[in-house]
């Protein structure tokens, strides 16, 4: 038979269902695939609505009621709908993004916030808010339409769709390049928090490091704060340093990791060489290898790790990870660990180690001897 609760992603089927069990959990299936976009679709939503920060602020992180959250939307209306924003509601409670309990005294229904909701809060010291903002927003959305040509014809999805590179975009689109650097600043603040505290004393022995492709700063700002030894160098291509603010033991340089990559004791490249192809990866690598002594370099890597049998809470976001490269990046991909191992290899650093993180990457260390 074909059972499962109704918040279960996928209907669970019995060993000894009949075909036409099967066919009902295939439908089922393709059904809760096509609309799958609903899910970011709703998250946006809430996001632009600010409702997590209003249960979070206006309730002081206690349950209020759909009233309540109304009257403290920004809109240009006076009173906005009420019926539309309980749908929005009761579809993000089914997700477990909020919680929905009827009131004391059988009054309004009052809504929480979850463990998931707080990662949505703007103001929040962990914030997935800008990343979902920049994931959905239509500049990110359209190259994925243009995955099957992709297939056919070969060629970057986010080019067919815009003309550009995304990288060439950014530059020429200061309010999509403010976006990006606001989601990669989200993501790099979750996961340098992970990689400090697992890495532990990775970091020691390293006088100068240079964190390549590192944004705005903030990863190797914090790597700095933690270990005040350590000289800190923000390494990026010259709109994205523009807009990176000062911080204490860092220096802003501006370059191009194809051309050279500054001279350190360590490097640090987080989510880096997934955006790019084995060919653009070994350049890269072998410039990260002429950057560091021979004997006691290091180059550090955070970055996805494709391991299919590890089920992990990750696992199916890693895979997810490879498709948003396919539409995203310019030819980038996730890989296995074998992949990894032949790319590092080829780009100068044949011993390396992975080490697991409370996060969606893992760190790579690796050496050149």
């Amino acid at each position: 038979m074909v059972g499962g609760s109704e918040n279960d992603d996928v209907l669970k089927v019995s060993p000894d269902a009949d075909e036409a069990e099967l066919m009902l959990h295939g439908q089922a299936e393709i059904w809760r695939l096509m609309f799958a976009f609903a899910d970011s679709m709703a998250l946006k939503c809430a996001l632009e609505l600010h409702i997590p920060d209003i249960i979070h602020s206006h309730g002081h992180g206690q349950p209020i009621t759909l009233s309540q959250i109304a009257t403290c939307i920004d809109s240009p209306s006076p009173s906005p709908d009420i019926a539309y924003l309980s749908r929005i509601m009761r579809f993000l409670v089914h997700a477990k993004i909020f919680t929905a309990a009827a009131s004391p005294g059988g009054g309004e229904t009052l809504y929480g916030l979850t463990p998931a909701s707080k990662w949505l809060l703007h103001d929040g010291e962990l914030s997935l808010a800008p990343m979902i903002l920049m994931e959905n927003h239509p500049s990110l959305t359209a190259p994925w339409h243009g995955l099957a040509a992709c297939v056919k014809e070969g060629g970057i999805a986010f080019k067919k769709a815009h003309g550009h590179k995304i990288w060439d975009f950014a530059s020429e689109n200061p309010e999509f390049n403010n976006i990006f650097n606001d989601a990669m600043a989200c993501t790099a603040k979750i996961s340098i928090k992970a990689v400090i505290a697992a890495y532990k004393d990775g970091f020691g022995g390293i006088g100068t490091l240079v964190d390549v492709g590192g944004g705005t700063g903030g990863a190797v700002a914090e790597v700095v704060k933690a270990y005040p030894h350590i000289k800190g160098v923000n390494f990026d291509l010259p709109h994205v340093i523009a807009a990176a603010p000062a911080y204490d033991g860092v220096s802003h340089v501006v370059g191009d990791m194809f051309a050279s990559i500054p001279y350190a004791d360590a490097i640090f490249m987080k989510l880096i060489l997934h955006g790019w192809n084995d060919e653009d990866c070994i350049k890269i690598l072998k410039n990260c290898r002429k950057a560091i002594p021979e004997k006691t370099g290091k180059l550090i890597i955070v970055d996805l790790v494709i391991r299919l049998d590890d089920n992990d809470p990750f696992d199916k976001t890693r895979i997810v990870f490879d498709l948003v490269m396919m539409a995203h990046s310019s030819n980038g991909k996730e890989r296995t660990e074998v992949e990894w191992k032949k790319l590092l290899e080829e780009g100068g650093f044949p011993r390396y180690k992975i080490i697991k993180i409370p996060a969606v990457e893992m760190i790579i260390e690796a050496y050149p001897m």
